[in-house]
């Protein structure tokens, strides 16, 4: 029996990201926005049209741009974020929660999740900053989480390749390690397997340069941006097929 190909999910900010990692045969989409800043929770408009994509789409539950430290009204900000991405009967949630030192404030993701039942939940890149990944990683099993999603704490998942390898043989069948950050369609081939992983993350995109005039001059795009390509996700698809 051929084995099952590594999955591939990749992360859009926008409907025509959407439509094209749909139409280029992704298997899962992470619908955010900014990705720019590690991406924020998108708006309620793009959470409804992609429920209408028949790909499942896991939405980041992010408030805000910085770090995973999150006060009270923050929290409510994401219970009701929670609530939108249930409502339009999206696949699941991605959330994260950091205390000051790093680790991951399981009291802050405890509430959180118990508000999602019923909603598969991924834990975010959060985990990249603890200092003990083995213990994060048995306290993400036991909190419940469906997915993680890792660079193996290093700016890039083939740097961090040995940790991700560790998590892997560590979760067994208890839950996914997802790599992500730094996949391409040259080097994911060989990442999987060197790590074993069954599921990586990336934005498939490629640099666009904006032309000269009033909308960069203004500060409304920036001169260059990256936008989804569907040959990236194409190649990546092929990549992961050998």
């Amino acid at each position: 029996m051929k084995p099952v190909r590594t999955c591939l999910e990749v992360c859009v900010e926008s409907v025509a990201g959407l439509d094209i990692a749909a139409a280029s045969g992704a298997d899962r989409i992470e619908l955010c926005s900014a990705l720019t800043v590690g991406g924020l929770t998108p708006s309620c408009g793009l959470m409804a049209v992609a429920a209408s994509q028949e790909l499942p789409c896991f939405v980041l539950i992010r408030p805000r741009a910085g770090d995973f430290c999150y006060d009270s009204r923050e929290i409510d900000v994401m219970r009701r974020d929670i609530d939108n991405a249930r409502s339009l009967r999206l696949a699941g949630v991605v959330i994260g929660a950091s205390r000051a030192d790093g680790s991951l404030d399981e009291e802050t993701l405890r509430r959180l999740l118990e508000h999602a039942v019923g909603l598969p939940a991924v834990l975010h890149r959060a985990i990249d900053l603890v200092p003990d990944f083995e213990k994060a990683l048995e306290t993400a099993i036991s909190l419940g989480f469906k997915r993680v999603l890792t660079s193996g704490g290093a700016t890039s998942a083939p740097a961090g390749s040995q940790v991700i390898r560790k998590l892997v043989e560590q979760a067994g069948n208890r839950i996914e390690v997802m790599a992500g950050a730094g996949l391409n369609p040259a080097n994911v081939a060989q990442f999987v397997r060197d790590t074993g992983v069954r599921a990586v993350h990336s934005s498939c995109s490629s640099s666009v340069k904006n032309s000269d005039g009033p909308m960069v001059a203004l500060g409304f795009v920036s001169p260059m941006q990256r936008t989804t390509d569907a040959k990236v996700v194409t190649a990546m698809i092929e990549s992961l097929n050998h």
